[in-house]
């Protein structure tokens, strides 16, 4: 019963852990495998789960060290395009407005993947997925003052990279 329970607890924020996995890996595949893996891993030491306090940190933990072990897999890194997180509304725009969302996604994309990864996952946690700076250490094994300092650094490169752009 013990174990349906923790299941149950981390089956709510699989969606997370997916949004996450797909950041790193940029493949909804390997999304699905890393998120399968990590579920497996659930239940085999849910008995031990129940020790942990933030279940859903240890499982983003678990989830970046299975992305990075599959992109260490691959010899490759493919940056996810945040058109994967860009959805239109119901009423479809026009051709024009079509063309200048785009341009201005790939612009803002551009700019946001010529970060450092460690300021790329952290602007990822914290403004995507919405982890608070403790968190973010736990799950990236960083200080909590470097989390503050990388996005510190990142949206402050943004800013100046993005001073001119306009919508």
């Amino acid at each position: 019963m013990q174990n349906e329970n923790i299941i149950s607890e981390v089956m709510k924020y699989k969606d997370k852990l997916y949004r996450f996995a797909l950041k790193m890996l940029g493949n909804e595949f390997d999304a699905e495998d890393v998120v399968q893996e990590v579920l497996v891993k659930v239940w085999q030491k849910s008995d031990q789960l129940e020790l942990i306090d933030n279940k859903q940190a240890w499982c983003m933990t678990v989830t970046r060290n299975l992305s990075i072990d599959k992109i260490r897999g691959r010899k490759s890194t493919n940056a996810s395009a945040i058109e994967d997180y860009h959805y239109l509304t119901d009423t479809k725009p026009t051709p024009d407005i079509q063309t200048e969302d785009k341009e201005s996604l790939s612009i803002v994309m551009k700019t946001l993947n010529s970060l450092p990864d460690n300021q790329k996952e952290i602007i990822h946690l914290r403004d995507i997925e919405g982890y608070t700076y403790k968190e973010i250490a736990e799950i990236t094994g960083y200080s909590e003052e470097q989390v503050k300092v990388n996005l510190f650094r990142a949206r402050q490169k943004l800013k100046h990279e993005l001073r001119n752009f306009t919508y």
